[in-house]
């Protein structure tokens, strides 16, 4: 059995192999990162782009109906009232007018949530964390060893540490 840079397990390795085992682990991180990014992105844009083509159906249907509901409209309004037929376009008119502004504030409404969508972001939040951390990073000290290496002294080293 061996370490990731092939050196057999429970052996010292020299500081060399542990900054390269170190930087090696860090790029992974990064590149994982990144690649979680772009997932969360493509996931965003996906969302993005129904919500375009919910509201472009909407839209089309909307418009090839409603010279139909116009005229629907205007005239059973002239039935029900009896009143001059121009009166009755005027109000369907109106009535489309209204659907069309709550038809937009449900789409502004869709549109800020999609613009919210924090994912990368939140991978941006957590790689400046991590080189926050990294940055930050010092070694801890050694203690010293001392100069006679008798029993008695490795034993009171090995308390004082504990």
């Amino acid at each position: 059995m061996s370490a990731p840079d092939g050196s057999p397990v429970g052996a010292e390795r020299s500081i060399g192999q542990l900054f390269a085992s170190a930087t090696t682990e860090l790029s992974a991180l990064v590149h994982d990162e990144i690649a979680l990014a772009k997932a969360q992105l493509k996931q965003d844009v996906k969302r993005g782009a129904t919500s375009g083509g919910a509201f472009s159906l909407a839209g089309a249907v909307l418009v090839f109906s409603l010279p139909m509901l116009n005229f629907a409209l205007a005239y059973g309004i002239r039935t029900w009232t009896h009143w001059n037929l121009a009166i009755c376009f005027v109000l369907s008119f109106a009535a489309n007018v209204l659907v069309a502004g709550l038809l937009a504030l449900i789409g502004v409404v869709f549109a800020k949530k999609a613009k919210k969508g924090r994912g990368p972001q939140k991978v941006a939040a957590s790689m400046k964390q991590s080189a926050n951390v990294l940055g930050k990073a010092k070694p801890h000290p050694r203690p010293e060893l001392p100069e006679d290496r008798t029993p008695a002294a490795i034993e009171a080293v090995a308390r004082s540490s504990s």
